[in-house]
């Protein structure tokens, strides 16, 4: 009999599509910013990782650790912003993450800010990094 992974909670095909075949999950060597959040509620880890060319995220990667729904955000995120201004990463909302996902059960809506936090954690490092150079 196969195990049902997501414990009884109604995940969705995206989320479990997400979370079994991640996009951008890895270490990035050298990046240009980075960032982690523990979540206070669950435990899970999060931690995004930009390499940026101009004021653009040329490249993104992320190392979660945590339930189906954190790692299937961070991907999520991550396809979300690549390519995107640091203006315009900043305007991503857990509310994008969950449409693409097409719901999370409401016990996990958290895992969409756990990802967006460490983001905004990074583009802080970056920015407090370059502001010091100018």
């Amino acid at each position: 009999m196969k195990k049902n992974i997501s414990k009884g909670l109604n995940y969705t095909k995206e989320v479990m599509k997400y979370f079994k075949n991640p996009k951008n999950m890895g270490e990035m060597k050298k990046p240009d910013a980075e960032g982690s959040i523990e979540s206070s509620f669950c435990g899970d880890l999060s931690r995004v990782m930009l390499r940026i060319q101009g004021n653009k995220i040329s490249d993104i990667k992320f190392q979660t650790y945590g339930c189906a729904a954190s790692v299937a955000s961070s991907s999520v995120l991550t396809e979300l912003v690549k390519g995107k201004t640091i203006s315009e990463a900043k305007k991503v909302s857990n509310s994008d993450i969950i449409k693409v996902l097409k719901g999370l059960p409401s016990i996990k809506l958290h895992c969409a800010d756990l990802s967006l936090g460490a983001l905004k954690e990074a583009i802080k490092n970056w920015e407090r990094k370059n502001s010091k150079r100018k």
